[in-house]
C-alpha cells in the first residue's frame, strides 16, 4: 500500500512538473534527467524494499566485481567511468556504482621516459630479458616481460598472487628484490665451482617462510624462470596441495601407502612440457622394473604386476610409459624422482611451490569401520613420500603458502634439514617506495595526489606487505 501511494503521489509531482499537462494533450518537451520526485520514490521505494526483506532491498545483487563510482579505483582508471548504472539514484552518489571489468590479459607493455621513472630519478624498468644479468646494485628495478613469455617458461602455471598482480596493474613486470638476489646467488654459487670454494654459507636446500603475501611464491617463480634460462634441468610444482587434494586414491599393496594416480599423470604432462626436448638427451640409468598399481577408475591391471624399462630407453620414454598408461603413472613420477638425482649433465632443481601442505593432512580417508574414517595423512602418499624428504644432495627449494590455509608448523620438520628455512621478508622501505611509483605508472595511484607522506602511510599501515599495499594504493 505505501509503495501504491508513492507511485500516485509521484504521478502528480510528475504532471505538475510539466506544466500542467492535462488529460488530452502531450507533452513535447524531452526530458534529460528524472525528476526529482521520481528520483526521491526511488529512494523511498529502496527504504521501504529494505525494511520489508530485512535488510536488503528486493532484486539486490552482490557489489562483488563492482566499484563505488565515486571510488577511487574508478577515478584512477584510465578508461574512465562507464558502464551501467545500477542501484538507488538521488544526489548522494552512496548508492550509485559502475560496474566494469579489468582486462584478462594485461595491455602490452609501453615505455615512456617521461615516466618511466623511479625513486632519486632511477629508471623504473630494467631493460632485460633475463634475471642472471642482474646484480645487487641494480635491485629495487622492475623486469617486464609479456604474458606469452610468462607462460612459456613456466608452462605448469603461475602463481596466484602474480596473476592477481598482473591483473590489476595490467602489466607483467615483476620487481628483482634483495632477496631474491640472495636466493638466486645461493644456487649460483653452488654450480660454479671458483665462487663455491669462497664461500661456504650456501644451502643446497632451502625452505622459503616469511608473512603472508610476502612475495615467496613469486620469487620461486622468478628462481625458476632463471634457472631454465640458464640450462638447468627444473621440476617446478607451482601448486603442492594438488598431490594432496581431489582425484583418486589407492592403496597400494606394494609399498602400502596410497598412489593418486591422476595426479601423476598430470605431473608427468607438466614436466614434460617444458623440458621435452632435453629429456630426449638424457638415457635412464635404472633399469628396474617399475611395478604397476590401480589406474584410474579401471581397478589393477590383470595378468601384470610390473613394467619393464627397455635398454637404452631416455627419460623421456620413461615419462612417455607413465602417461599412456594409468597403471604405472605413479610408479613413474617416483622412478624420475631417482633418476634426476642421477643427472650429472645438466644442474638438476626441485622447486616445490605450497611446500607446508605436505606436512599436514591430506582430504582423503580411508574408512576404519562402518561409520567412521581416518584421516590420510600426507607421508601416506606415495608421491609425497617420494619428493618431500630433503636429507639429501640434490638442490631444491621449498616455498611455504599460509594463503592456503595450512596451518602454523613446527620448527623442525621431519627429513628436513635444521637450517634450511630461511624467512622471506615483506617490503622494504626502498622497495615499498619504488613500488609505490610503479602503481603511480600503471595508473593505480594518480600522479597529482603522489607524495613521500602518502606512500609511507601506506607502507606503515600495511606493515610491508604487497597485496596490501596494492589494495591501499588506490585511495591515496
Amino acid at each position: 500500500m505505501l509503495l501504491r501511494s508513492l507511485l500516485r503521489r509521484a504521478g502528480a509531482a510528475a504532471a505538475v512538473s510539466t506544466g500542467g499537462v492535462g488529460v488530452g494533450t502531450r507533452a513535447t518537451t524531452a526530458r534529460a534527467d528524472p525528476p526529482g520526485a521520481l528520483a526521491s520514490l526511488l529512494v523511498a521505494s529502496r527504504s521501504y524494499a529494505k525494511a520489508k526483506g530485512g535488510g536488503k532491498p528486493a532484486g539486490a545483487t552482490t557489489n562483488r566485481g563492482k566499484v563505488r563510482a565515486k571510488g577511487p579505483r574508478g577515478v584512477a582508471s584510465d578508461e574512465g567511468a562507464a558502464g551501467d548504472f545500477e542501484g538507488g539514484g538521488g544526489a548522494g552518489g552512496d548508492d550509485l556504482y559502475v560496474q566494469f571489468e579489468l582486462p584478462t590479459d594485461p595491455l602490452p607493455p609501453t615505455y615512456d621516459p617521461a615516466l618511466d621513472v623511479g625513486p632519486g630519478g632511477r629508471p623504473l624498468f630494467a631493460f632485460t630479458d633475463t634475471f642472471a644479468s642482474f646484480s645487487h646494485r641494480d635491485a629495487n628495478a622492475y623486469v617486464d616481460f609479456t604474458l606469452d613469455e610468462w607462460k612459456a617458461m613456466l608452462p605448469e602455471g603461475l602463481p596466484a598472487g602474480m596473476m592477481k598482480e598482473f591483473q590489476e596493474t595490467r602489466r607483467c613486470a615483476v620487481m628483482v628484490r634483495e632477496s631474491f638476489l640472495d636466493l638466486r646467488d645461493n644456487f649460483r654459487r653452488i654450480v660454479d665451482p671458483a665462487i663455491a670454494a669462497k664461500r661456504k654459507d650456501i644451502k643446497r636446500q632451502i625452505v622459503l617462510d616469511g608473512p603472508r603475501s610476502c612475495g615467496k611464491s613469486i620469487a620461486l617463480a622468478m628462481l625458476v624462470h632463471w634457472a631454465r634460462t640458464e640450462g638447468w634441468l627444473v621440476f617446478y610444482v607451482p601448486q603442492g596441495k594438488d598431490w594432496t587434494h581431489g582425484g583418486f586414491f589407492y592403496r597400494n599393496t606394494y609399498s602400502d601407502l596410497f598412489d593418486t594416480p591422476i595426479q601423476a599423470a598430470k605431473i608427468l604432462q607438466d614436466f614434460l612440457k617444458y623440458n621435452e626436448t632435453r629429456l630426449q638427451q638424457l638415457p635412464c640409468q635404472i633399469f628396474e622394473p617399475i611395478p604397476l598399481g590401480e589406474g584410474a577408475g579401471v581397478g589393477m591391471m590383470k595378468g601384470a604386476d610390473t613394467v619393464e624399462v627397455p635398454e637404452g630407453s631416455t627419460l623421456y620414454d620413461l615419462i612417455q610409459t607413465g602417461i599412456t598408461q594409468s597403471h604405472a603413472s605413479v610408479g613413474v613420477v617416483v622412478r624420475l624422482r631417482k633418476e634426476l638425482s642421477l643427472v650429472k649433465d645438466v644442474p638438476v632443481l626441485f622447486a616445490i611451490d605450497q611446500y607446508n601442505s605436505w606436512f599436514t593432512f591430506s582430504e582423503f580417508q580411508e574408512p576404519v569401520t562402518v561409520r567412521s574414517c581416518r584421516a590420510i595423512h600426507a607421508k601416506e602418499l606415495t608421491m609425497v613420500n617420494a619428493y618431500r624428504p630433503m636429507l639429501h644432495n640434490d638442490l631444491m627449494v621449498g616455498a611455504f603458502s599460509h594463503s592456503t590455509a595450512v596451518g602454523k608448523l613446527r620448527q623442525d620438520l621431519p627429513d628436513v634439514p635444521l637450517d634450511a628455512r630461511v624467512m622471506f621478508p615483506r617490503y622494504t622501505v626502498n622497495e615499498a617506495e619504488t613500488v609505490c611509483h610503479y602503481y603511480m605508472r600503471q595508473k593505480i595511484i594518480r600522479r597529482e595526489s603522489f607524495s613521500e607522506e602518502k606512500w609511507k602511510k601506506i607502507y606503515y599501515l600495511s606493515n610491508g606487505n604487497g597485496s596490501e599495499m596494492r589494495w591501499l594504493a588506490a585511495f591515496i
